[in-house]
C-alpha cells in the first residue's frame, strides 16, 4: 500500500496546474537537471575512454622503463636485464637501440626516431607488434627493411614497398663534424596507433641497427615491463640501485605522465561540475516547489483541517520535489547512455560533415574521441542529481508547514 504523502505527492505532481507560470518553472527544472545529468554522464565516459586508450593503446607500447648507459652503449647488456629481470615486479626485459635520424623520399625530408628491437624479446614488453600491418613479418632480419609510422610516412608520402634514404649521424669521439651515413631502406609495414607516436618513430631488426651503427652486439639500453605500471618510477629506482653497469634510468611518466594526470585531474573537475550544473538546475525545483505552496495554499489548509499534521505536508512536498529530480535523472541518464554509447562514431560524423578533425595525431596522443561507459558513473550521477532536488525540496516543505489553515481559508 501506497503512503499517504506519496500518493498526494504523485497527484500534486500529476495535476493540471492552475498557474501556467508553474508549470513552465517545473517543466525547466525537469529539463535543467536532465541536460546536466547528460552531459556528465557524457564528459566522464569521454574521460574514462581517454584513460583506456592510455592503458590500452599508449602504454602497452611504449617501455614503462629503461635504463641506459651513462658511458655510451652498453656492452654487457645481458648481465644488466639478468639483474632487473630479479626484482619481483619487473615482468620482462627487452634489449633495444635507439638512434634519431633524417629521413629523405624525393623532396620530402622528415626527423624520426628508430627504435631496433629484436621481436622475439619486444614482444614481452610490449604490443606493438599488434599494430603493425603485417605484424613482426614485416621486418626480416638482414633485408634493410623499416617499418614507419603511418604519421611518418604520410609526411614523407610513401606506403609499403617504396625505398627512402635514411642519414644516420656518424659517430665521432672527436666531436668533429662528419657526413651522416646515407642508408637505402625499404618500407616493410606501417605502425598505426593512431597519435603522436605515429608521427615520430620507425622501427627496424635490432642486427641490422647494430651492423649499422657498428655496435659489434652492444645496444643503447634495456627496456623494462613492470607490474603495477603506476609505480614505475619507484620499481626502476630500485632496479637501478642492483646493477652493475653504470646506468641512467627513465620511466614512462617522464613523457606520458602528464597525460595520466590531466585526465584526472578533468575527471574530478567533471565532479565538482556535476555538482554545480546539477545544483543550479535544482533551484528551479526550489522555485517550482515554493510556488506550488502558494498554488496549493487551500488544498494544504483542507488537509490540515482533516487532521494532517506537519510530517505528512513536509512528505508531501519532498516527494512533489523528488519527483521532478527523478524524472530528471532518468531522461538525462537515458540520453547520456545513448550518447556516451555512440560518441566515437557521432564526432567522427561532425567532422566528415564540417571537414575538419578536432583531435590530430600530431599534435594529441590519439586522433579521435573515445568513449567508455561505466554503470557506476551513470549511478553516482543520477542519484547525486535526486539527492540535491531532495535537498532543493526540504525548504519549499518547511514553508508549506508554516501555513495557518485558518487565514488561508478566510482569504479565499
Amino acid at each position: 500500500m501506497k503512503p499517504l504523502s506519496l500518493a498526494i505527492g504523485r497527484r500534486f505532481s500529476r495535476a493540471r496546474q492552475r498557474n501556467r507560470l508553474v508549470s513552465f518553472i517545473s517543466l525547466s527544472s525537469v529539463i535543467g537537471i536532465a541536460i546536466g545529468v547528460m552531459v556528465i554522464i557524457v564528459g566522464l565516459s569521454a574521460m574514462n575512454g581517454f584513460e583506456r586508450e592510455l592503458n590500452q593503446r599508449v602504454l602497452s607500447v611504449v617501455p614503462h622503463a629503461q635504463v641506459f648507459g651513462v658511458n655510451g652503449p652498453l656492452d654487457d647488456w645481458q648481465q644488466v636485464k639478468r639483474q632487473a629481470l630479479q626484482h619481483p615486479q619487473v615482468v620482462a626485459a627487452a634489449p633495444y637501440v635507439e638512434m634519431t635520424v633524417l629521413m629523405e623520399h624525393g623532396s620530402a625530408l622528415k626527423p624520426a626516431q628508430i627504435r631496433a628491437v629484436s621481436p622475439s624479446d619486444e614482444s614481452a614488453v610490449s604490443r606493438i607488434g599488434a599494430f603493425i600491418d603485417g605484424g613482426w613479418d614485416s621486418l626480416p632480419a638482414g633485408q634493410s627493411n623499416i617499418v614507419l609510422g603511418q604519421g611518418v610516412a604520410d609526411s614523407l608520402g610513401v606506403k609499403v614497398g617504396d625505398w627512402l634514404t635514411v642519414m644516420i649521424p656518424a659517430a665521432d669521439a672527436s666531436l668533429k663534424l662528419r657526413s651522416p651515413q646515407r642508408v637505402r631502406m625499404q618500407v616493410g609495414g606501417l605502425l598505426r596507433l593512431g597519435g603522436q607516436i605515429d608521427h615520430a618513430l620507425a622501427l627496424m631488426r635490432l642486427s641490422d641497427a647494430q651492423q649499422l651503427m657498428a655496435l659489434d652486439g652492444a645496444v643503447t639500453g634495456v627496456s623494462l615491463k613492470v607490474e603495477p605500471v603506476l609505480e614505475a618510477r619507484r620499481i626502476v629506482r630500485e632496479v637501478g640501485q642492483t646493477l652493475s653497469a653504470y646506468v641512467y634510468m627513465k620511466d614512462w611518466t617522464s613523457e606520458f605522465g602528464y597525460l595520466y594526470r590531466d585526465i584526472h585531474l578533468v575527471r574530478s573537475i567533471m565532479y565538482l561540475v556535476m555538482v554545480l550544473v546539477i545544483g543550479v538546475a535544482c533551484f528551479n525545483v526550489v522555485s517550482t516547489l515554493m510556488m506550488s505552496v502558494k498554488d496549493r495554499a487551500a488544498d494544504i489548509a483542507i488537509l490540515r483541517t482533516m487532521g494532517a499534521g506537519d510530517t505528512l505536508i513536509r512528505r508531501i512536498f519532498i516527494w512533489y520535489g523528488l519527483f521532478a529530480g527523478a524524472l530528471g535523472s532518468l531522461i538525462g541518464s537515458v540520453l547520456g547512455v545513448l550518447l556516451a554509447s555512440n560518441l566515437t562514431h557521432l564526432i567522427q560524423w561532425v567532422e566528415q560533415v564540417v571537414g575538419h578533425r578536432f583531435l590530430s595525431g600530431d599534435v594529441y596522443f590519439i586522433n579521435f574521441l573515445p568513449s567508455e561507459l561505466r554503470v557506476s558513473d551513470v549511478v553516482v550521477v543520477s542519484l547525486t542529481a535526486m539527492l540535491l532536488s531532495l535537498l532543493a525540496a526540504w525548504y519549499p516543505a518547511r514553508r508549506a508547514c508554516q501555513l495557518q489553515p485558518a487565514a488561508v481559508l478566510s482569504a479565499k
